[in-house]
């Protein structure tokens, strides 16, 4: 009997094209290199260890899990390359490294790898590793430190000084001492990629003018959550308030590079604007009325569960299809 070559039979269109996981991750990782070049020009060497090792840490873990398990190996499709360099641009860069060791065998295995792999879990995986870590170490994760600091390599705790960020003076109604010029170039206080509104925009660009992700999801989340602000805020009707509320904390970077990904957002465009306005929704009720001053993560996980309901929602009809009596 001759092998036959089993077919994954799809819904029509049936559409070839020259794009594979790799290439699509490799332009995420390109489009993320802005924001790891400012991460280290304004915290220093230790940003630059965190991400490697991040990296490190996750790629070793898939690796392990795969051989472990007899599964082919996937490192290959640098998901596991994304997922670290996420992971550690989510982190401050006083977090100790063995911590940022555990949520990325969180966000591997736990996440990703249990549910079956890449295009098999229902969350994102570095935003599930940041909010596991969140939750475990509160205290280390919400230590940040001025732009340009004397950070030590092993023991960064011990010697330096943490400083509020632009988010938890936003919570308290206020703009004061805050600057739309430092938040645009990065020069404040937050997470090692985070901080500049101008290289994550970067990276957005780029992700958009090689049509790597859709416009629907970030333009309808910021928006959203700008209009929002805007009406609802602690300092309603304020422009420069919106404004700041827009360029500070995790929102662009979780707007254009976690809301967008593929695996866990709806694949119709109908289905993305609704993702996109949930998203944006979700974050201003958590970063108006919750706790904690940021609310991106949570934001989008929570909206990654309603995935398949707004998929299912939004399927087109099939050409031709008639209603069973």
């Amino acid at each position: 009997m001759s092998k036959q070559t089993k077919l994954t039979v799809s819904a029509s269109p049936h559409i070839v094209s020259p794009v594979t996981t790799s290439s699509i991750m490799f332009d995420v990782i390109i489009a993320l290199l802005p924001a790891c070049f400012g991460g280290v020009y304004f915290f220093g060497f230790r940003s630059a260890v965190l991400i490697l090792c991040s990296v490190l840490f996750c790629v070793l873990a898939e690796a392990v899990y795969n051989k472990l398990t007899k599964k082919p190996q996937t490192v290959g499709d640098l998901s596991a390359v994304v997922t670290g360099i996420l992971l550690a641009l989510n982190v401050p860069v006083t977090l100790p490294i063995w911590m940022l060791a555990v949520g990325c065998l969180f966000a591997i295995i736990i996440v990703k790898q249990l549910f079956g792999g890449l295009g098999c879990n229902f969350v994102n995986p570095a935003l599930a590793g940041r909010a596991f870590m969140l939750a475990s170490w509160a205290g280390a994760m919400t230590t940040f430190v001025k732009p340009f600091a004397d950070i030590s390599l092993f023991f960064p705790a011990a010697d330096t000084v943490s400083t509020a960020t632009p988010l938890a003076t936003l919570k308290l109604g206020s703009v004061e001492g805050l600057s739309i010029v430092s938040a645009f170039f990065g020069n404040t206080g937050g997470c090692i990629g985070e901080t500049s509104a101008l290289l994550i925009l970067a990276g957005a660009a780029y992700l958009l003018i090689k049509k790597v992700i859709s416009w629907r999801i970030p333009v309808c989340y910021l928006a959203t959550f700008a209009l929002l602000t805007f009406l609802f805020g602690k300092s309603q009707f304020d422009w420069n308030y919106t404004l700041l509320s827009l360029l500070t904390g995790g929102l662009l970077f979780g707007a254009f590079f976690m809301a967008t990904d593929y695996t866990t957002t709806p694949s119709t465009p109908r289905g993305k604007l609704i993702f996109g306005i949930g998203c944006g929704i979700l974050t201003f009720v958590i970063r108006r009325f919750g706790g904690y001053p940021e609310g991106v993560s949570y934001s989008i996980l929570l909206m990654n569960v309603a995935a398949p309901l707004i998929e299912k929602a939004t399927v087109p009809k099939v050409f031709g299809e008639v209603r069973a009596k």
